[in-house]
């Protein structure tokens, strides 16, 4: 029986190693914290300057991975302020994230990784997603001035091109993916453009009415910003 007895403690000994190592590393059943704060860059469209806003990231999903692992295994929405918390976690390193969105609806993890320890709050720096239709892409602009001509192909007044029918075609392409008119000072914009190279061009006709082509090219390299044509286009129109 004396023998049986130890056995039986040798056990339950092993099975409380066993318990207080799954216990160990990170993961929830801790005395440790994580907050932090979410904030929102918006990208709107028709909004020629590029120019962002910012404002706190209101009921936005917030997720925790665990040390190492493929998958989070906790999350929480953060408040009116973007504040989120997670409580009771164990010592160890953590990755919080929170998604940013492209306009073409693909999300895009933006993490932060930090140690917790025993017992402490740790604060994670702030988060800034972003979100809007012009997130990700960028934007070609230019100019296009007018030579009115008359039947004999003489000029007889010449000026921005006010309404003039722009084009906009990624090399590669068979048809043109977008159109714009020139404004008033003959700018024309060309908005959420992914990288790439593009051939811009419009028509220009002769003293006989007969059309030709005015083409520019200009490369898209990155995301996010504003790509100027150097060159004025020129186009003769008849009025």
């Amino acid at each position: 029986m004396k023998f049986i007895r130890h056995i039986q403690l040798l056990l339950l000994a092993l099975l409380s190693v066993a318990a207080i190592s799954c216990n160990t590393g990170e993961g929830s059943g801790g005395t440790g914290a994580i907050e932090g704060t979410v904030y929102k860059v918006l990208h709107p469209d028709d909004n020629y300057n590029l120019e962002t806003d910012t404002i706190l990231a209101a009921k936005e999903d917030v997720f925790l991975v665990y040390g190492t692992q493929d998958f989070y295994g906790d999350d929480e929405e953060t408040d009116h302020t973007g504040f989120y918390r997670f409580d009771y976690l164990r010592p160890g390193t953590y990755t919080v994230y929170a998604y940013s969105e492209l306009a073409s609806g693909e999300r895009v993890a933006v993490p932060q990784t930090v140690e917790v320890q025993r017992g402490k709050t740790t604060t994670v720096p702030d988060i800034y997603i972003h979100d809007g239709k012009a997130y990700g892409t960028s934007m070609v602009k230019g100019h296009v001035w007018a030579y009115y001509i008359d039947k004999n192909g003489n000029v007889i007044s010449q000026g921005w091109a006010y309404g003039l029918r722009m084009f906009i075609q990624r090399q590669g392409e068979d048809f043109p993916c977008d159109d714009v008119r020139a404004g008033l000072d003959g700018m024309f914009a060309f908005q959420k453009l992914t990288p790439g190279n593009y051939t811009v061009f419009t028509f220009s006709e002769d003293e006989d009415e007969i059309p030709s082509v005015v083409a520019k090219t200009i490369s898209v390299p990155e995301p996010d910003q504003i790509y100027m044509f150097p060159d004025t286009f020129r186009v003769n129109i008849r009025p």
